[in-house]
C-alpha cells in the first residue's frame, strides 16, 4: 500500500485573518451608534410633518375634501383626538425620508411662497426631531379656501350639524 499524504495546506493565523470574509463596518450616525440603533415609525414622521405644515401661514387645512369631512366627523366624537397626520404620506428608510403633504391654501396667499415655507418648516422639524435626512417634500394643493365659505358654515341650519 502506498502512503497517501494529505493535500492540506496549512496557513498561519495572519493568512487566515486576511482570507476570512470581512464584515463591512457599520455606518454610524445619530440613529445608529455603537451602543445600538434607534428606529422611528412612519407615523412619527407623519405627525411631525403635519404639525410643521399646519404652522405655516396660509395653510387653511390638510388633506383632500374626503379626508377633511371624515376628520370633521371624528372630531365631534367625545374623547376623539385631532388627526395631525391627515394629509401627510411618508416613505421612510433607515436614514432618509420623503414626505408628501396635501393642503388647502387660504385665498389670496401665494401658493409658491406657502409651498416653500412648508418645505423649509417640514425639513427643519423632521430632521431636527428624528435625525433622518429629508430628501424631498412634495406639496399637493387640493383646494383654495374662499372667505365666503366661512359665512356659509356659520349660517348653516343647526339640523345640518351633528351633535
Amino acid at each position: 500500500m502506498a502512503d497517501t499524504q494529505s493535500n492540506t495546506v496549512r496557513s498561519t493565523p495572519e493568512e487566515q485573518t486576511q482570507n476570512s470574509p470581512v464584515e463591512p463596518a457599520k455606518k454610524l450616525d445619530a440613529l445608529h451608534t455603537e451602543q445600538g440603533d434607534t428606529t422611528i415609525a412612519e407615523s412619527v414622521v407623519q405627525k411631525l410633518a403635519g404639525m410643521a405644515t399646519r404652522e405655516v401661514p396660509g395653510v387653511f387645512a390638510m388633506g383632500t375634501a374626503a379626508r377633511r369631512a371624515f376628520n370633521n366627523l371624528t372630531e365631534r366624537i367625545p374623547g376623539s383626538q385631532t388627526n395631525v397626520a391627515g394629509g401627510v404620506s411618508v416613505e421612510k428608510g433607515e436614514r432618509q425620508t420623503a414626505i408628501d403633504v396635501s393642503i388647502v391654501v387660504e385665498y389670496g396667499t401665494s401658493i409658491v411662497e406657502v409651498s416653500q415655507a412648508i418645505r423649509r418648516n417640514v425639513v427643519q422639524s423632521v430632521e431636527h426631531a428624528t435625525g433622518l435626512e429629508v430628501i424631498e417634500v412634495n406639496v399637493n394643493v387640493t383646494d383654495v379656501h374662499l372667505p365666503d365659505e366661512d359665512d356659509e358654515d356659520l349660517n348653516r341650519e343647526p339640523a345640518d350639524r351633528l351633535e
